[in-house]
């Protein structure tokens, strides 16, 4: 995760860094690339229970919340009752996408970021979160990037989707266009809605990995639901303290890789060129997807 964003349960993410308490993690064990060692065995009955329970109340929710492509991928995490190993996830991983999660201490900087996802490693906080911060966590720990991030790495087509993110964020920061490029990624592997054949359904991690926003994304009437435009998210503002007041629906997955095929430096320039957007507005003759109808 990037080092100026944290992942919540209970609502979205909040800016971390800036005079808040320093980043969890032993930083000082940390490699070059900012990959440590999971240390599996340090982990405490206690905190596998922790995880066990987090799994368990958000794998109850996912059917008709969550994409199919997901709740079969999620399966990969294997058995709910502990912590994965990160080094057998990784042979999983590797086999079906070529991709492998690596341990990191917590959050870090952008460009190493960018660099890992380029070469198809995604970065898995080591720790947990404590047993008070079973509903709200600042920063994202290690239940939310395994649970949110790494069952889709494990889908061809959204695979390649986030080495091309990765790539293009190494180049979106020598272009001083990261604030761009991190609200693609707010508004689709973090906060992504899709359009399926059975209603609308959430991807994007920070929702998956939520205890209240995995519904709220889908049925509530209050948010705006926009159709994808590449252009409108990179102008799009997005809500650090609260759920979303607006959402991006894609079509399918194969809509966003495509999105990230072009070279990105005419259009970081057209969208500078444009006013920012606030989140929640509406903007005229857009594209509205209207809430999955509750069932029952």
């Amino acid at each position: 995760m990037l080092a100026n964003k944290g992942v919540n349960q209970g609502v979205a993410p909040v800016t971390y860094g800036e005079g808040n308490r320093p980043p969890r993690g032993d930083y000082a064990h940390a490699r070059g690339d900012y990959t440590c060692d999971q240390n599996w065995s340090a982990y405490s009955p206690q905190e596998h229970d922790l995880y066990r329970r987090l799994y368990e109340r958000q794998a109850s929710q996912l059917v008709g919340l969550a994409c199919d492509e997901f709740i079969e991928a999620v399966e990969h995490l294997g058995a709910a009752q502990r912590i994965p190993r990160f080094d057998e996830l990784s042979e999983k991983l590797h086999r079906a996408t070529r991709w492998e999660v690596v341990a990191v201490p917590g959050l870090i900087p952008e460009e190493a970021f960018f660099a890992l996802l380029a070469k198809r490693k995604f970065p898995v906080t080591g720790w947990i979160r404590q047993p008070e911060e079973f509903d709200y966590v600042v920063e994202p720990d290690v239940f939310h990037d395994l649970f949110g991030h790494v069952p889709l790495l494990f889908n061809p087509v959204f695979a390649d989707y986030m080495q091309a993110y990765g790539a293009g964020g190494l180049k979106a920061s020598r272009l001083d266009a990261c604030e761009l490029l991190a609200r693609l990624y707010w508004y689709t592997v973090e906060f992504g809605l899709i359009a399926t054949p059975q209603g609308l359904r959430a991807y994007g991690a920070g929702i998956l990995s939520s205890a209240g926003e995995l519904r709220y994304s889908v049925h509530s009437p209050q948010p705006s639901r926009v159709g994808f435009d590449l252009q409108r998210i990179m102008r799009t503002r997005y809500k650090i303290d609260s759920y979303q007041t607006t959402y991006f629906v894609i079509d399918s997955f194969r809509q966003l890789f495509d999105a990230t095929a072009p070279d990105f430096t005419p259009i970081y320039r057209a969208v500078r060129a444009q006013p920012e957007i606030d989140a929640g507005v509406v903007l005229t003759n857009e594209r509205l997807i209207a809430a999955a109808c509750t069932p029952g």
